[in-house]
């Protein structure tokens, strides 16, 4: 899937979000409470984009680093930023034991990222280079803003649907016991699903950008499936809620989870093979046109050094 079609995924999948609050608003049966809604539901997820980071990296307790403190980390970061044409984001290290990154800022002259020791202690070089290609990528793609997006509809569906349950729609705009079970179960529900998709949608997307940015994406691929196997087995810090785990490379609370089936709906990550596979396909297409470069390629590098 090219970037282009990635990118249209994720509106029209906003778009859909959008269409369920104005069903949702005309079924109660009048514009006002619904613009009511969204402007609380804006103006909450207005300071959430805002403040992101200091959020971000207060629950996952990271520290600001040195360049001294950590010379190899600043340089990739330092390397990738140039070939983004963005300043030098902030650099963070989590006391983190899961190994596991993250970025989060409302865009490039404001960014943030941050690494956890367990992620330094088993990642390469290489594969340190792939995730940090990757989450360097949610900034350039203005992620912080789309999940705002997707968040603020969202949340003004759920508050729409409890208004419903609470007041009762307009019978002729099919109201009454049906509808009430729509709006307090289903809607919120269909809300959630298209907003995950939102989520996974810009995951793959970065791992596009982040591969195409590395010019390594056999690393990132590498890297996602050590970071799988790690993430079911290190549980997240109590800090670290759910409703933080999009932020991250890989989902934190993999180890509370159970695997696939209809839970996939509900969840922030694609499957890490679906994406692997897709890298996969990324790194076919470098080799059979441009060599890979711009990063080391001997498979037997020692774990990063932290």
């Amino acid at each position: 899937m090219t970037p282009g079609i990635n990118r249209l995924k994720t509106w029209v999948l906003i778009a859909a979000l959008g269409g369920l609050f104005v069903l949702i608003g005309a079924w109660i049966g009048g514009p006002t409470g619904a613009i009511w809604a969204l402007g609380i539901g804006l103006a909450f997820n207005f300071a959430m984009y805002w403040y992101s980071d200091r959020i971000a990296i207060a629950t996952t307790r990271s520290r600001p680093v040195t360049e001294e403190q950590y010379p190899q980390l600043y340089r990739i970061v330092r390397e990738l930023a140039d070939e983004r044409h963005m300043p030098l984001p902030k650099i963070y290290v989590s006391e983190m034991q899961q190994p596991n990154a993250f970025a989060t800022g409302r865009n490039p002259e404001h960014a943030s990222v941050a690494v956890t020791q367990g992620i330094l202690q088993i990642l390469d070089e290489r594969e340190l280079r792939g995730v940090l290609a990757h989450e360097l990528s949610h900034v350039t793609n203005r992620d912080i803003l789309i999940s705002s997006i997707a968040a603020a509809i969202g949340m003004s569906i759920t508050f729409l649907a409890r208004f419903a349950l609470f007041f009762g729609g307009d019978d002729n705009r099919g109201g009454g016991g049906l509808g009430i079970l729509f709006a307090w179960i289903l809607a919120p529900i269909a809300a959630a699903i298209i907003q995950m998709a939102v989520s996974r949608s810009r995951e793959y997307q970065a791992d596009e950008s982040g591969a195409y940015l590395s010019r390594d994406p056999d690393a990132l691929a590498s890297a996602l499936r050590k970071l799988e196997s790690a993430s079911k087995q290190v549980p997240p810090p109590r800090s670290v809620s759910p409703a933080e785990a999009h932020m991250f490379i890989v989902n934190p609370m993999a180890a509370l989870k159970g695997n696939g089936g209809f839970g996939n709906l509900f969840s922030t990550h694609p499957p890490t093979a679906q994406r692997i596979q897709r890298l996969e396909v990324i790194a076919q297409e470098l080799r059979g046109g441009s060599p890979i470069g711009g990063a080391p390629t001997r498979p037997d590098q020692e774990p990063f050094p932290g």
